[in-house]
């Protein structure tokens, strides 16, 4: 999704002459969109406003609904993070994805829900 992003900014950059620093606020614009627009996604989700079996399963995998802070500032500022540092330093990005993967294969596929790692650290 980013890689299409970057291809729409450039190319809406140069049929408009716009400037290193306008398509620079342009991708953090669209950044911040995507990462909104998933957390509406995700609340849906986690509601349980899907049906049938897989709504149940979905809505037991994230067992509640996200407190808003987190949702609004603390996960939306780590998706800014993370395209800042991506955009300083681009050998990040294979690595990154790589951990990403890893993390969202073992929270999916073996641990049971999105808070077994909490209750295993006793909270």
């Amino acid at each position: 999704m980013a890689f299409v992003a970057g291809l729409i900014v450039k190319k809406i950059a140069q049929r408009y002459e716009i400037n290193a620093v306008s398509q620079q606020i342009i991708l953090l614009l669209m950044v911040l969109a995507a990462s909104l627009l998933w957390e509406c996604v995700e609340h849906y989700l986690e509601s349980g406003a899907v049906r049938g079996e897989i709504g149940l399963r979905i809505s037991h995998w994230f067992q509640g609904v996200e407190h808003w802070t987190n949702r609004i500032i603390g996960d939306t500022l780590a998706v800014v993070l993370g395209w800042f540092l991506y955009t300083k330093n681009k050998r990040l990005a294979i690595p990154a994805k790589v951990f990403s993967l890893l993390w969202m294969a073992v929270h999916i596929v073996i641990f049971p829900d999105s808070m077994y790692l909490h209750r295993l650290m006793g909270h």
